[in-house]
């Protein structure tokens, strides 16, 4: 049996968060998407469960945030403990919104997440969700893109037309297969045991917040969720039996100094491999990866779906402006000289912290317990800038990502701005720049708010600045002159 082809702008392989994401981006955009889903329903149980306020401020621009928000608990804190329970580090997290114009640490329940982003993709009528079918390949024509699926159900065939694909079919991924791209493995993988509980009932003395036990003898992280929930992800040994070790006696025997069956349900024992990788491509023409198909982050940082939702972020943007015809198809190239740099930075960092928790040698660690005792760290949430894409050789603060600042009307920059670029300045300078500055304005559809943002401004140390619909800083300038020089990055085709 053959199934009648379906067209739109662009396919996506797999309707997990970050597919769903860059859909609601595009149809937000106004591109229509059809989604190759494998599964027919999206999966009930908990996984990720960090969001950074970057990630909440990509909601706002699909639209979503508000719901999302009313589902989130608090992150306040990591504290690092020894084998005997001495504080070694006390990571507090802000509590507050921060420059994102939200709360940079937030607990969160990922099938909620899921079921917010899917329900959003209804307000889009060009949007169309193949649940239950496999993608098999993908072939490019001259100007699009054929993706070939089967359907679990019956076996019928069928085929999406698109110009272009993005997989985001995750960490195994056959969309970055297919391009023949690898990954570049950054750290040695590591198994741990995940397990995650739903509470009968508080339990007083299970520690708030996420506290990483660093024992030599068996590291131990333990993190409390939203929803009555609770996670401890338990590091495997030289000795462990794998086959066996997610079985429920052995998680009970774990967990049996914080809690009893008697206090909570297991939802969920599994092993994984935390695995530290980045994919040596992620374009070949037409077809593209995000998130996990892209790149691979150890949970140390709690940034592996955030990252997923800068790649999506990034990508809708241009695939809305190379599809509109705004902008060359070569644009698709900046992708990932931006992300690739930008989240390796992130994994390096989740590596480090990684590298203090792991540590099993006892007398290495004791060592490490000393050394941190002696010289207490002050750990920080990094954001490292984008790499060398768009704003090319400009000097900082181009790529690095950018405040929300309240306009002068009570509104969050990004309410007004949706998907556009905007520009930030004082009238003086902002009416001073040249006819062909303007015409850029006006051709990218940018929004330009003169006397806006002067706080931000001066914290930049600059009088003006475009901000990129990804909410990172394509140029500054202190001048009109400048302003021209930095606006002739601005992405348009050029006829």
């Amino acid at each position: 049996m053959t199934i009648g082809p379906v067209s739109a702008d662009v396919a996506i392989v797999g309707n997990g968060p970050v597919g769903a994401a860059l859909a609601n981006l595009l149809g937000v955009a106004g591109l229509s998407v059809v989604i190759i889903e494998r599964f027919d329903d999206s999966y009930g149980l908990p996984r990720a469960t960090h969001l950074d306020g970057e990630a909440m401020r990509v909601l706002q621009a699909m639209g979503l945030a508000e719901e999302v928000a009313s589902t989130l608990g608090l992150h306040p804190r990591m504290r690092f403990v020894d084998a005997h329970g001495r504080l070694l580090i006390d990571w507090a997290r802000p509590t507050q919104p921060g420059p994102s114009g939200w709360r940079e640490s937030n607990r969160f329940h990922q099938p909620q997440l899921e079921q917010i982003l899917r329900r959003g993709l209804g307000r889009f009528p060009g949007h169309v969700v193949l649940s239950g079918c496999e993608f098999l390949g993908v072939r490019e024509e001259k100007d699009g893109v054929v993706a070939s699926y089967t359907r679990s159900g019956d076996g019928a065939n069928g085929e999406v037309r698109a110009r272009f694909l993005v997989g985001c079919d995750g960490a195994n991924s056959l969309v970055r297969e297919l391009i023949g791209s690898s990954l570049e493995i950054l750290a040695d993988p590591a198994q741990w045991l995940v397990v995650d509980v739903l509470l009968a009932e508080p339990v007083p003395a299970l520690p708030a917040g996420t506290m990483q036990i660093c024992d030599p003898a068996r590291p131990i992280t333990m993190i409390e969720c939203v929803g009555g929930r609770y996670r401890w992800e338990i590091k495997l040994m030289p000795g462990d039996d794998a086959s066996s070790f997610a079985e429920p006696e052995n998680v009970w025997q774990m967990l049996k100094r914080w809690i009893s069956p008697q206090q909570a349900v297991v939802e969920r024992a599994v092993l994984y491999t935390f695995r530290s990788a980045v994919a040596r491509s992620w374009r070949h023409g037409r077809t593209l990866l995000a998130g996990d198909a892209a790149h691979l982050t150890p949970p140390f940082l709690g940034q592996g779906l955030c990252a997923g939702i800068r790649d999506a972020a990034n990508l809708a943007w241009k695939l809305s402006w190379v599809v509109k015809g705004l902008a060359p198809q070569s644009l698709l190239d900046s992708y990932a000289q931006e992300q690739s740099p930008h989240v390796r930075a992130f994994i390096r960092e989740a590596v480090r912290i990684a590298d203090i928790i792991q540590v099993t040698d006892p007398a290495a660690a004791a060592r490490r317990d000393q050394d941190l005792i002696d010289s207490p760290q002050m750990l920080r949430s990094i954001r490292p800038s984008l790499g060398a894409g768009l704003h090319a050789r400009w000097p900082a603060p181009a790529g690095s990502y950018s405040q929300q600042p309240v306009l002068s009307d009570g509104r969050r920059m990004d309410d007004a701005a949706g998907l556009r670029f905007v520009v930030l300045g004082p009238p003086e300078i902002l009416e001073a720049v040249s006819d062909a500055t303007r015409d850029i304005w006006r051709c990218a559809g940018a929004l330009v708010l003169p006397g806006e943002g002067t706080a931000y401004l001066e914290e930049l140390g600059c009088k003006c600045v475009i901000v990129r619909p990804d909410r990172y800083i394509l140029a500054a300038a202190s001048s009109a002159t400048e302003l021209d020089a930095a606006t002739a990055l601005i992405p348009l085709a050029r006829n």
